[in-house]
C-alpha cells in the first residue's frame, strides 16, 4: 500500500540517486531562470551560431618543438550541436533529448611537419552554451599521431571533477587512468571566449594545461598555479579590430596568449603560447587566415574541393 501511494515519489527519489551515483552531469546546478542564465543577446547568438552551419577557421602555424619552431597550420572549427550529459556524446536519438544539452564544440587540428616526419594533432571540445545551469565543459579529448605511433587523452567531467583517461603507444604512459581535481581547462579558453568572454577567471587560479601542449611536454594532466588577465592587444602581429587579448602566466614560466574580436561572435585572430623546449625558450605562433561559415558535412564531393582554397588551406 506504502509503495502505491507513494510510487511516484519513490521513482523520482531512485532517479536522483541513481545520476549522483553514476556521475551524471544533469545535475550540475539547479536551474536558474531563463532570463539569467546567459550573458550574451539570444537573438544575436542564434542568428549567428545555430544556422545550420559551422565556422571554419585556418592559421599559419609556426609550433614549438625538439628544439626548434616548425612549420604547420591549424584549423579551428566552431559549431554547436546536442550533447548528452549522461553519456556525454553527441545527441543522435531524439527520444534522448531530455538528456541533452546545447553545447558549443570545437573541434582543433593542428599539422606540424618536424624534420622529415610530421604530426597530427585533433582536439575536441564539448563547452555547455548555458554555463549558469553547466559550468563546467564536460568533456575534451585528444589524439595524437606521428611516425612513431599514436597517443589518445580524454577528460570527462563526473563527480565534480576530471576522469582522466590516457592511452599510448609509449612505455612510460601506455594505460592511464586516473582523477583530476576541478579547474579551468586549457582546451576550453577557445569555446569561453566565444561565448561569453567576460565570465573567464582573473587573478591567480589554479587551471588545467591543455592536452595538446601536455602531449608534446609529455606532462601529467594536472592543475597548475597560473595568473590570468584580460586586456586590449596592443601589438601589431594579428590581424582585427578592437582586438583583446586573454593571457595566462604560469607558475612555471610558461606564457598562452589568446587574441580575439572584443566584438561578437569574438572570433580568434591568433594565439602565442612560449615555454623553453630543448633548452631554448620558443614560441608557437599561429596567425588567422581564413574564415568561412559552411555546412562542411554536405560538402564532400570532388567539384567542392575549390573551398580549401578559399580556406588557403594547404
Amino acid at each position: 500500500m506504502f509503495v502505491k501511494t507513494y510510487f511516484l515519489g519513490i521513482v523520482v527519489i531512485l532517479c536522483v540517486a541513481t545520476a549522483l551515483l553514476t556521475g551524471s552531469t544533469v545535475f550540475q546546478k539547479t536551474p536558474p531562470p531563463a532570463s539569467s542564465s546567459t550573458d550574451f543577446d539570444r537573438k544575436t547568438f542564434g542568428e549567428y551560431w545555430f544556422k545550420g552551419k559551422a565556422e571554419i577557421s585556418t592559421y599559419a602555424l609556426q609550433q614549438a618543438h625538439y628544439g626548434a619552431l616548425n612549420p604547420g597550420e591549424a584549423v579551428l572549427v566552431f559549431v554547436t550541436e546536442d550533447f548528452r550529459t549522461d553519456t556525454q556524446v553527441k545527441l543522435d536519438k531524439e527520444e534522448n533529448r531530455h538528456k541533452s544539452t546545447p553545447v558549443l564544440k570545437l573541434n582543433a587540428i593542428h599539422r606540424i611537419v618536424t624534420g622529415i616526419y610530421d604530426y597530427s594533432i585533433y582536439t575536441s571540445v564539448f563547452t555547455p552554451i548555458d554555463p549558469a545551469l553547466f559550468p563546467q565543459t564536460l568533456k575534451v579529448s585528444t589524439t595524437s599521431q606521428d611516425w612513431c605511433g599514436h597517443t589518445f587523452t580524454q577528460l570527462n567531467y563526473q563527480n565534480n571533477g576530471y576522469k582522466v583517461t590516457g592511452r599510448s603507444y609509449f612505455e612510460d604512459n601506455v594505460s592511464e587512468d586516473y582523477t583530476s581535481e576541478k579547474a579551468l581547462l586549457e582546451d576550453e579558453i577557445w569555446t569561453r571566449l566565444r561565448l561569453t568572454p567576460s565570465r573567464l577567471p582573473l587573478g591567480s587560479i589554479n587551471i588545467i594545461p591543455g592536452t595538446k601542449t601536455a602531449r608534446l611536454r609529455h606532462q601529467k594532466i594536472a592543475p597548475m598555479a597560473a595568473m590570468a588577465s584580460m586586456e586590449p592587444y596592443k601589438g601589431n602581429v594579428f590581424p582585427g579590430k578592437s582586438l583583446k587579448v586573454y593571457k595566462i602566466a604560469y607558475a612555471e614560466g610558461r606564457i598562452l596568449q589568446v587574441v580575439f574580436e572584443e566584438n561578437f561572435p569574438h572570433r580568434i585572430t591568433g594565439w602565442e603560447d612560449t615555454y623553453p623546449s630543448r633548452g631554448k625558450l620558443l614560441t608557437t605562433r599561429a596567425i588567422h587566415k581564413k574564415t568561412l561559415l559552411s555546412a562542411y558535412w554536405t560538402q564532400n564531393a570532388p567539384e567542392n574541393r575549390s573551398l580549401r582554397d578559399t580556406l588557403q588551406l594547404q
